[in-house]
C-alpha cells in the first residue's frame, strides 16, 4: 500500500465502501458526484473480500457524509479501512 501524502506532509486517511454489485457501485458513484464527496474508484484490495470486484474509496474524513449520502439509496456491503 502506498503512502500517500496530503499538502501539509501527513499521511491521508482512507475508507472504502463495498457493495454487492457493480450496478451498486456506479449509483453511488452518481451520488458520490452530485454530493461532491472526494472519491476514487479502485478494485477492491485483496485483504477485503466483496461479491463485487470494485469500490469507491474515500477520504476517513467524509464517512459521515458518505454514509448520510448512500442510506436507502443503495445497499452497502461494509465499510473498511485502508
Amino acid at each position: 500500500m502506498s503512502d500517500e501524502r496530503s499538502a501539509g506532509g501527513q499521511s491521508t486517511s482512507y475508507r472504502v465502501v463495498l457493495f454487492y454489485s457493480t450496478s451498486g457501485v456506479l449509483i453511488a458513484e452518481k451520488i458520490f458526484k452530485r454530493e461532491q464527496i472526494e472519491y476514487k474508484l479502485i478494485p477492491v484490495p485483496r485483504h477485503i473480500s466483496s461479491d463485487c470486484g470494485i469500490c469507491l474509496r474515500f477520504l476517513r474524513k467524509d464517512e459521515g457524509r458518505v454514509v448520510e449520502a448512500l442510506a436507502g439509496k443503495v445497499e452497502i456491503q461494509d465499510i473498511h479501512s485502508l
